[in-house]
Formats: C-alpha cells, structure tokens, sequence
C-alpha cells in the first residue's frame, strides 16, 4: 500500500506555528518504521507542485515542469475519446478583480451546476473550434481542448493558482500558442461579462463564472495501475483557504483515521508540501537502525516543515 498525502505542508510561517504545536502519533510511528527512500527537492515557483510530480513519478510518466499530461487522463475518465491529440483542462473559474491584480478563488466553492455549465461552455465553444481546437465537455467544472500545439505547452497547475494573484502563474506569452491562448482568454472573459448564466448568478449572490484557467497539456501516457497510490487530499481545501485550525483538524482526523489504520501494512509514504515531497519505504531494518528508531522519537513537524 502507498499513501500519498499533498498538502502536507505550505511555506508560511503561520503553518509552521500550527505544525509545532500539531500531535500526530501516528505518523510519528510511521516515519520511525519506515525509511527515507527518496526526495524530490523543488521551490514554490514550480508550475508542478510537489504532489503533481509525485504521482506522475509513481505512473512512470516523462515531461517537464507543467506539462504532466492529466488533462488527457481526466478526458478519458470522463469519457471523451482523445485519440492522439494533446489535450488541455479549461477549468471555468472567477478571478476576483482586486485595485491591481485577479485572484482566483477555489473552482469548487462555485457550485457551478450542470445545466450551467453546459450553457457557459456552448457560448465560447465556437470560439476555440474557429481556431483549430478540438473541444469536449467533461464535467461542470472540466471542459477540454486540443490540437497538436498543446503538446509541451507549459501551464501552471490549479493547485498552484487558487487564492494568489493569477499573473504569476499565467506562463508563456512569446510563443504563438501563449499569445493565442492569451486572446481567447480575454474574448470569453467578454463573452462571460453579459452572460445569462452569469446575471442570474449574480442575482442570487453567487459567485460569477468571468474567466477559465488551462492545464495538464500532453497527450496521455499509460499509468502504471500496480503501482498506483491511494491519495489523500484532505488537507487541500483548508490549506488553499489559508483555514490553519480546519486544516489542523484534517491532519488529526487523517492521523487518527488513515494512517492509524495503515500504520502495519502501509509500505510506501509520500509527503508533499508546497516545495518538496519525501518518500518513506518499508524495508528490513538492520540492527543499527532498530535501535536508532526505538530510542530516537521522530518529530513530525520537523519533516512536515522541510517540505
């Protein structure tokens, strides 16, 4: 069994307050059971975060940073039939305009029901086929795009982007794919502005749909199914919304829950922070390091904070 967990950590200092304090036996037993068997060492600029990189590490796939192909997997889930193409998520979001810059908030604090969805999607649809885009509808919030160009084409995760200012993450803009992603951006924010969907929204005090976010460009790659790990993404929510005592409490319910239930038969631990991930494997212990692990304690927060 392998147990990944993002989230695990962020690079604030009110997360390492929350860490220092934080009681979590049983990933304490974990870490002093299991061995360090690799580390994927990063920064918090990376279009891939730590967690992204982990999982297409254990899938085998090859591709550089941002362009880890899961839009292609996230097709094929839904249903779409992506032939050979390079596919791209279009995640419909709302920036929320500041004095000088957008931030976008959490695409699942929309609520965006399928009927809307499906409506937002047909108004701009057009506007991607007239430009050689093959588009397809996947979810309320997965719609999908590809042409060839895709390929390699760099984009900043959806992990990386919620709750910060999104010129920071919006990538390329020189080469020609960059400069024309950049317009259709702009013309389906114009197109969103009048929207039905979006003045009825308005009217109930939701949130309006004004923009949409590119990911997980390539094409797909096989996945390794053996190796696949179970993910835990209890800590995401809180952590993107900056809630330090409701992630505090999601790290106790994960300790108390899933890894106090896999504390005997888990082999493999992956950690991921907001910079780095760690590895923890089973193995057979020599004499030296038993001892060491049944009289050196483990402090958890010492390894969350290095993430």
């Amino acid at each position: 069994m392998h147990l990944l967990v993002p989230f695990a950590s962020d690079d604030s200092e009110a997360c390492r307050h929350v860490l220092r304090d934080l009681a979590l036996p049983n990933l304490a037993r974990l870490l002093a059971r299991l061995a360090p068997a690799a580390r994927d060492e990063g920064t918090a600029a990376t279009f891939s975060p730590p967690h992204e990189r982990a999982l297409a590490a254990t899938r085998g796939w090859h591709g550089a940073d941002g362009v880890l192909p899961f839009a292609a997997q996230a097709a094929v889930a839904d249903g779409v039939a992506i032939g050979d193409l390079a596919w791209g998520l279009v995640t419909p979001a709302h920036w929320q305009l500041g004095r000088d810059h957008a931030t976008m908030i959490d695409p699942a604090q929309l609520g965006l029901g399928e009927a809307e969805s499906r409506q937002l999607f047909a108004s701009v649809r057009e506007l991607f086929e007239s430009e050689g885009f093959t588009t397809a509808w996947g979810a309320s919030d997965r719609w999908y795009l590809a042409r060839t160009e895709l390929e390699g084409f760099a984009t900043a995760s959806l992990d990386r982007v919620i709750g910060r200012n999104v010129d920071g993450w919006l990538g390329e803009t020189r080469s020609a794919m960059g400069r024309l992603l950049r317009r259709l951006q702009s013309e389906v924010q114009l197109v969103f502005h009048a929207h039905p969907v979006n003045e009825a929204r308005e009217e109930r005090g939701a949130a309006v749909v004004n923009s949409f976010w590119l990911s997980g460009c390539g094409k797909t790659q096989l996945v390794d199914k053996i190796a696949e790990p179970t993910v835990d993404d209890t800590l995401r929510a809180p952590l993107l919304t900056g809630d330090w005592a409701a992630w505090a409490e999601a790290w106790q319910a994960l300790d108390s829950g899933p890894m106090a239930q896999a504390a005997n038969g888990l082999d493999t631990l992956t950690l991921c922070g907001e910079r780095s991930a760690a590895r923890f494997e089973a193995g057979r212990p020599g004499l030296l390091r038993r001892l060491r692990n049944r009289w050196t304690a483990v402090e958890p927060h010492t390894v969350l904070e290095g993430l």
